[in-house]
């Protein structure tokens, strides 16, 4: 395929996405945007900006530089968890974006917040207990605020520019579940392969052997992205240095049930205010179905990359 010259690039008029995945993180947001792949344009080299709720100060025209090498024939998007609980990612989407179509994905909420723990042990982000951080860890709590910040994004743009999509519906059907996105977006159908359908991405199944490795990792992969070297930062994550300073340790051990107990009635307030909002019981969400520590809910699922994407969308 041939290369498009920078020279041509930077004579594109600025393009901006005509629709963005918001999250929350770990519910299978990285299967979509793997999906999507191909099919539109993606920011280049990277698959969150964290514009609209880490990078606003820097302008549209640094946001606009992701898609300036993007088709012009195909639709533009993002795929960005870290807007979904932003107070002010909403917002700042709509003046720049108002015509934009939001996708918001949701799972199980004591699955994805044991997801989401993992992730923040791998990355050294907390020494708490799952059971600790599920009550007192403040990112962890708003992610799973679903009705509070789903109302706020249909607030936002109106309920029939903003998807809900469930992990469960991703694992049920997935070709119907990729069909409901391309037909909310306007893109032709996507045809997904039978082993698409249970492939998991970004799972994480073991813990770092030293927080103090993870740390000088992270402010290095932290630097290299601020200055747009992400081909390099994910070279790094992925070698097998960076695999073994952050996964190189004891495997996760099951959700105990009495821990899985215990946080489903702490979270049951927060599911059924989202029962009301999208109108479906979520019984199986409230008072559970069973084990939910696995990355691998089924024996099917098979893990692509040891790094996440749950049991359903990431």
């Amino acid at each position: 395929m041939n290369r498009i010259s920078p020279a041509i690039q930077r004579a594109r008029p600025s393009r901006l996405p005509d629709f963005i995945a918001v999250g929350p993180p770990r519910t299978a947001t990285t299967w979509l945007y793997e999906v999507l792949k191909g099919h539109v344009g993606l920011p280049l080299e990277k698959k969150e900006t964290d514009f609209f709720s880490k990078h606003y100060d820097k302008g549209i025209d640094w946001y606009a530089d992701y898609f300036r090498h993007c088709p012009p024939a195909m639709k533009i998007a993002e795929v960005c968890a870290t807007y979904f609980a932003s107070p002010q990612a909403p917002e700042r989407i709509a003046r720049h974006l108002p015509e934009c179509r939001i996708i918001c994905t949701f799972r199980d909420p004591v699955s994805r917040a044991y997801s989401f723990y993992r992730l923040l042990r791998r990355n050294a982000w907390t020494k708490l207990s799952f059971e600790e951080a599920a009550a007192k860890h403040r990112e962890t709590r708003e992610q799973n605020r679903y009705g509070f910040h789903l109302a706020r994004w249909q607030r936002q743009f109106s309920a029939d520019h903003v998807l809900v999509g469930l992990l469960d519906d991703l694992e049920a059907d997935a070709q119907a579940f990729v069909d409901r996105v391309t037909a909310f977006v306007g893109i032709d159908q996507i045809v997904i392969p039978p082993a698409r359908a249970f492939e998991r991405v970004h799972t994480v199944e073991t813990a770092p052997p030293s927080r103090r490795l993870v740390r000088t990792a992270r402010n290095i992969t932290t630097w290299m992205n601020s200055r747009r070297m992400h081909r390099t930062a994910r070279w790094l994550r992925k070698s097998a240095l960076g695999r073994f300073v952050y996964e190189g340790g004891r495997p996760y051990e099951p959700l105990a049930p009495e821990v899985e107990a215990r946080i489903r009635e702490l979270y049951r307030p927060e599911v059924e205010e989202f029962e009301a909002l999208i109108g479906r019981d979520l019984s199986a969400w409230k008072y559970g179905k069973g084990p939910v520590a696995s990355e691998r809910p089924g024996k099917q699922i098979q893990a692509i990359n040891k790094i996440q994407l749950p049991g359903q969308l990431t």
